[in-house]
């Protein structure tokens, strides 16, 4: 069975109050979206924060989904949505992401400590907006298109966002910028 109709099949038994559906739901999601909160606020407490409460919107929310589209990007667009509503709570700007030259070694879990802090202090310097796609992009592996709607933006800013973050990592990190 494709994975898009397990989902499925898991939101209708979601949408009559089956617990054990979004427990198994939960389990799915609950590593990346940690990481992903991670990776925004860089601060494993408010991830955590903003995981729980982006579950508990997506459980009162679970009857606006539309079982058309693709779970995942609604999934991530509250979770974007809740990282934004945490942080300007706590009146604190969103520091940092994993860039998209250290996102391999992420993904196999590689410490490479040492070019992790140079790429934190570059990632520093980059605005929410900028910090966002790419984390949506490198991180969590979402096409244009996608970070266009989850963001409600067009997709030719959200490429213009990637283009200008690269740029920017690329000269913060010391490399050559593309003119």
């Amino acid at each position: 069975m494709l994975l898009a109709d397990q989902e499925r099949k898991l939101i209708k038994k979601i949408k009559k109050g089956n617990q054990q559906a979004f427990k198994k739901l939960y389990d799915k999601y609950a590593g990346y979206s940690l990481r992903t909160a991670y990776a925004l606020t860089k601060n494993s407490a408010d991830a955590s924060d903003i995981v729980q409460e982006t579950f508990i919107r997506v459980f009162r929310n679970i009857e606006s989904y539309d079982m058309t589209k693709p779970f995942r990007p609604w999934f991530y667009q509250i979770l974007v949505n809740e990282s934004r509503r945490y942080m300007q709570k706590k009146a604190k700007e969103a520091i940092s992401i994993e860039s998209e030259q250290l996102l391999d070694h992420l993904n196999q879990q590689m410490d490479e400590e040492k070019d992790f802090e140079q790429l934190e202090s570059a990632l520093d310097l980059l605005g929410e907006h900028h910090r966002t796609v790419l984390v949506l992009k490198y991180l969590n592996g979402f096409s244009e298109q996608e970070i266009a709607d989850i963001l409600q933006l067009n997709i030719n800013t959200v490429k213009s966002r990637l283009y200008k973050a690269r740029q920017q990592l690329k000269a913060a990190l010391g490399g050559v910028v593309d003119e």
